[in-house]
């Protein structure tokens, strides 16, 4: 059964980073997209930033600059490297991966960016 699991949320000041990871496991033949959402206090989910086999990140305008996504391939993983924090980055931080042609969500890790 496939999985994902993040790991690397976590409180922190404005201005600060912090990193996000996403390992994918289980049984499969191939990951076509790994992708970060967050549902923050408007209770609405985003795209954050979206890492599609072959192409360049994709990223919502309000994490342009801040935010790099990057997969390694051979350890299944998205990382979310996040800099420059801003308190309205404060969500629930969620990966989201397309594997096999099916669609699979991780459980979530929480991100706090204080004032």
């Amino acid at each position: 059964q496939v999985q994902l699991v993040e790991s690397g949320g976590g409180s922190v000041q404005s201005g600060g980073s912090l990193t996000l990871s996403c390992v994918a496991s289980g049984r499969f033949f191939s990951i076509h997209s790994m992708d970060w959402y967050r549902l923050g206090s408007g209770n609405q989910r985003e795209l954050v930033a979206s890492a599609r086999s072959g192409m360049d990140g994709i990223y919502a305008d309000s994490v342009k600059g801040r935010f790099t996504i990057s997969r390694d391939n051979a350890k299944n993983t998205v990382y979310l490297f996040m800099n420059s924090l801003k308190p309205e980055d404060t969500a629930v931080y969620y990966c989201n991966a397309q594997i096999d042609l099916r669609d699979y969500w991780g459980k979530g890790t929480l991100v706090t960016v204080s004032s």
